[in-house]
């Protein structure tokens, strides 16, 4: 017992170590972006250079000269796009492995999304990092442009959505309250059983999945940027259930005593 429960904090251990490095890296290629892309932009490509991982073995091969006429490219997409003045913001970060070829990504290596934008619009970066160095190996734009959302509308619906936690929450203390039998089963009901699900995208508006159920009391939030910023709650069909079930057996039993009474 002794040897599992060391051997388990070992793991947590690393694991918790990981992150931590994995959340400093992820801020450092905000910074390394903004850089690359200010240099870029200023068509220092000498400077730009710094910020990429050209002694990885993918640039072995490489010729700079070549490489600084595909920088002065880049740099034409994003300042014709979007102009010489641009804000940064980090997305996100990840590592994914799958069984699926080409889907995976490559060993020592991070891939992440900065947004970039200017006074109206927005764009993004999809970059691939080198895990020594926390430099660039491969950039790019989406193909995207999009005029910067006004996220009140965002904030105001998010006000909805925390409201179906809080119902449920309020059901779940009813359930606990009541007389009723099984209370887990109700509380899995309440806490599962939320669907049709109901999307607001500070970028693309609402949507609607009739099949998507929203777990974890009825809701999901993301702030990542303008792209990533959304909303989405689930009807909480298992808590109106459980109060419409609730009020009638109070109803019933006001009855009863009324009855008995009288």
């Amino acid at each position: 017992m002794n040897k599992l429960k060391k051997t388990l904090l070992l793991i947590l251990t690393v694991s918790l170590l990981s992150s931590c490095d994995f959340i400093n890296n992820a801020f450092t290629y905000k910074d390394t972006t903004e850089g690359f892309v200010e240099a870029l932009i200023e068509e220092d490509y000498e400077k730009s250079l710094t910020f990429m991982a050209i002694e990885n073995e993918a640039f072995k091969n490489t010729n700079l000269d070549t490489l600084k006429l595909g920088l002065g490219n880049f740099q034409n997409v994003i300042v014709t796009n979007f102009g010489k003045e641009l804000n940064y913001k980090f997305m996100t970060a990840e590592k994914t492995l799958s069984t699926v070829e080409g889907e995976s990504t490559a060993p020592n290596t991070t891939f992440a999304q900065i947004e970039f934008s200017n006074d109206t619009d927005f764009g993004v970066f999809e970059i691939i990092f080198d895990d020594n160095s926390n430099k660039i190996l491969h950039i790019k734009t989406l193909d995207l442009k999009e005029k910067i959302p006004n996220m009140t509308f965002f904030w105001l619906f998010g006000i909805l959505a925390i409201c179906v936690p809080v119902f449920n929450i309020w059901i779940i203390i009813r359930i606990k309250k009541s007389n009723l039998k099984k209370k887990w089963l109700k509380y899995i009901a309440v806490i599962f059983l939320n669907v049709p699900a109901i999307t607001y995208s500070a970028v693309y508006g609402l949507s609607f999945s009739l099949l998507t159920f929203q777990i974890l009391f009825g809701i999901s939030f993301s702030y990542m940027g303008y792209l990533s910023s959304v909303w989405t709650f689930g009807i909480p069909l298992g808590g109106l259930y459980w109060l419409w079930k609730l009020n009638k057996k109070n109803n019933e039993e006001t009855t009863k005593n009324e009855i008995i009474v009288e």
